[in-house]
This record gives structure tokens, sequence and C-alpha cells, in this order.
């Protein structure tokens, strides 16, 4: 399944690409001279591609808040005691931080390195021109507020994936010293993990779909001219990225061993989706199986994973520096070196703060370009291209995220568990037969056969 899937998505994406080009094409031609109906045409058809890939996305944050709640859940109560837990939260936390001031520190040497922002060939936005971005300050008092869920279900309601993780583990390590009493519980609980497994399967067969749209739709609105006079900005970017890339599965080398060449491999399906759809959250679910096959133990990527979604955002932070140092370069201002270390220490903190917001890179570089007197109007720059860029780090993310997890596995237990195939076929519900209990009243459901016991 695995396998098919990511050629289904290979094969959307460049097909997607080539209708949404050729749209772009065709309906500018069409309209001739009329450049602003072209356009409010096109506009209108990237509209009627984003029904399908809005469509898919909820379907996917359908799917988060239940398969985060049982899995973490049952990953708890698996290890067995607080001190595993605390053991594995304080080594994740560990590497979130340092991967995240490598991710940093990186865009910053790399951005003075290629210089982007030096010597643009058209004008800039006006300095007193708005960016259309809201700002937002780093506030430790709504941080860490916003942290504990008021309610369990608000929380899952509204996809808050931190509020989630904290609410799952009241209810892990309870159950934990509950013990037996609250067995019936836990067998549910994995039940529901299966459950939520299988309608990920479901789910997924639509992802080339959505692959496609959202790739047509981007180009058919935007086409190839947008890049311009920045496709130097987005070469160095991915550049960048790429080395992050480098870095990070080396030092996993380092830690995991040889093993760790098959990562790459058991991630390329949740890296492509992540990819094409510019967005983090729909690679999540087939990024958690991806990882049990690989042999990272479920209570392990069942707690990393998504504590790395809210503090391991690695693609997110070396855009970040990029980002803001290239925008200074553009309007020739010169920051020191104290100055740029400074940023990377704001950034580092500010990050943290607004996990889960729409946009968070954008929101988290308008507050910083005001903190240097850096015009805010440089974000009218990257706007344009922030969808190709936005692409990039959703992937980015997903690599340093199941790098975390592979690491921590490692550090956690020495070793990690048997590799599954990477190819698994799901179950496939019954179809034909009828119901198998022919129940005349719910109060029924779950009785034995008549003449005969339950097994």
């Amino acid at each position: 399944m695995a396998k098919k899937l990511t050629t289904f998505i290979l094969i959307a994406l460049v097909a997607g690409a080539i209708v949404g080009l050729g749209l772009h094409y065709g309906i500018h031609n069409s309209f001739g001279a009329d450049s602003a109906g072209a356009e409010a045409e096109l506009k209108t058809v990237a509209g009627y591609f984003s029904i399908v890939t809005t469509i898919f996305l909820r379907l996917i944050k359908m799917i988060i808040a239940p398969l985060v709640f049982a899995t973490l859940v049952a990953g708890i109560a698996h290890m067995g005691d607080t001190a595993a837990l605390g053991r594995v939260g304080g080594r994740a936390v560990a590497w979130f931080i340092c991967a995240s001031l490598v991710s940093l520190t990186l865009g910053l040497i790399l951005v003075n390195l290629f210089q982007p922002g030096v010597g643009l060939n058209f004008p800039l936005p006006p300095v007193d021109a708005t960016s259309g971005v809201e700002k937002a300050a780093f506030n430790l008092k709504d941080f860490f507020t916003h942290v504990f869920p008021a309610s369990g279900i608000e929380a899952m309601a509204k996809n808050e994936i931190l509020q989630i993780v904290i609410f799952s583990l009241f209810i892990g390590v309870a159950i934990t010293a509950v013990g037996e009493r609250a067995k019936p519980l836990v067998i549910a609980v994995e039940a529901l993990v299966h459950v939520m497994l299988q309608v990920t399967n479901y789910v997924m067969r639509f992802a080339p779909i959505a692959v496609f749209a959202a790739v047509a739709g981007t180009l058919a609105e935007r086409g190839p001219a947008i890049i311009g006079n920045l496709a130097y900005f987005m070469g160095t970017f991915y550049i960048a990225m790429f080395t992050l890339w480098a870095l990070l599965i080396g030092v996993c080398y380092l830690i995991v061993g040889k093993r760790t060449g098959l990562l790459v491999r058991y991630i390329r399906d949740p890296l492509l989706l992540a990819f094409s759809t510019a967005s983090s959250e729909a690679a999540y679910p087939r990024t958690l199986e991806a990882l049990d096959r690989f042999g990272v133990p479920p209570r392990i990527a069942s707690f990393v994973l998504p504590l790395g979604y809210s503090f391991n955002l690695d693609g997110s932070m070396i855009y970040m520096t990029f980002a803001t140092i290239f925008i200074a370069q553009a309007y020739g201002i010169d920051l020191t070196l104290g100055q740029e270390i400074t940023m990377l220490l704001v950034l580092m903190i500010t990050s943290k703060g607004i996990a889960g917001v729409p946009r968070a890179s954008l929101v988290v570089i308008a507050a910083t370009l005001g903190f240097f007197d850096i015009p805010e109007a440089g974000l009218l720059l990257i706007l344009g291209i922030d969808h190709f860029l936005d692409m990039g780090r959703s992937a980015t993310n997903v690599v340093g995220n199941a790098v975390a997890s592979a690491v921590v596995a490692k550090w956690e237990g020495g070793r990690l568990d048997p590799i599954e195939p990477a190819d698994i076929e799901p179950p496939h519900a019954p179809t034909g037969g009828g119901p198998a209990v022919d129940e005349q009243s719910f109060s029924e459901f779950g009785k034995p056969p008549a003449g005969g016991s339950q097994a």
C-alpha cells in the first residue's frame, strides 16, 4: 500500500504541475491583454481546486486528535512508571533545544554566506507599507496558560496538539497508578489506536487527489513567474534546508547507526505528502505509522512526535533566521554579530510561544522585524512565494521529528524494535455477507449467541 501510495503521489505531483501550468498560460492567452480578468478567472479556478485540498486536510484534522490521544495514552500505559516518562520527556526536550539552535544558527550562517537580499534588481515595498501579517509578541503568561487545557474535549475539538498531549499525560499516568483496575480502559484505548490507524488508511487513499488539486491550484493561480527575481532567494533557502537534512540525518547516523539509511525510505510517503500539501499536519498519521514500522517503540513515537509538532519544527526554525536577515539585506540594514546572535536567541524563545498559530513562521518574523527596526514591509517580498517555501519547511519538519523520535528511542532503550515491512496491507471490511449476528435490539449487543458462549 505505502509503495503504491508514494507512486501515486509522485504521479499526482507531476500531473498537477502540468495541469496547473497549462491552465495558467491557457487562461492568460484566452484573455489576451486583459490581465486583470485573467487573474480573477485563475483565482476562481484555484478556488475550485482548493475545495478538494481543504476536504482532505479537514479529514486529516478529524484523525489527529483521537490518534494522538489514543497512541499517547497507550504508550504511557506501557512505559510502566513515571520515571520512564520523565526520562523520555527530558531527552526529547534536550534534543528539541539542540535541534532548534542548530537550525536557527545554520540559517543565520548560510544567509550571510549567500546574501540573497543584496542587490535585488526590483523596487522594494515602501518602508511604511503594511504586510497584513498579524504581529504576535511573546507573552510568558499566555504561553504557559495556553499549554494547559481548560477541557480535554475542547482541546480535541480545536486540535490543540500540545493541550491534547497534556491531557493524555494525566490520563496515562492515572492509568499506571490505578493498575489492574484500568486494564479494560487500556484494552479500549489500544483498540481505538487500531481503529484510528485503519481510518488513516482510508483517508490516505484520497491523498493523491489532494496533492494533484493542491499543486494544480497553486500553479494555476500563481504560475512560475511569481518566483521571478526571488529565484536566488528560494534556491539558497532550499540549499540551506537540504544542508539541515544532511546534518540531522548525519547526527542520527552517529547515534542510531547504519539503520538510519532506512529511515528516509520509511518516511518517504509522509515526506512527499507534507511537501506537496505544504502541511506538516497532513503527514502526522503516516509519520507515526512509518516510525512504528521502522522500529521506534510506540510508547516513544506516540510521545515524541506530537510534542515535536509544537517544539521541534526545524524547517520553520531555519526559515525564520534566513528570511529575517534576507529582509534586512534587501533594505541595506547591516546587523552586527551581536545583534544577529541576539536575534537567534529571541527567535529561539518566541518561536516556542506561538506553536500552532496559522502561518506561525510569518507571525514570528513580523514580530522580530519590529524588534530590530527592520521594515515590516519586507514581508511583502516573500508573501507571494511563501507557499513554495512552506512546502520545503513542512517536509523538513517531518524529517526533523522523525529523526528526533529515532534518536530518543535509541537513547532510551539502547536498541530499536525489529523492522517491519514498509508495505503492510491493512485489514479490509467484510462485504457481501450481511450481519454476523442479526440482533433485534440494541440491548442484545455483546450478548453470547443462543445456545453457546462468546469466546
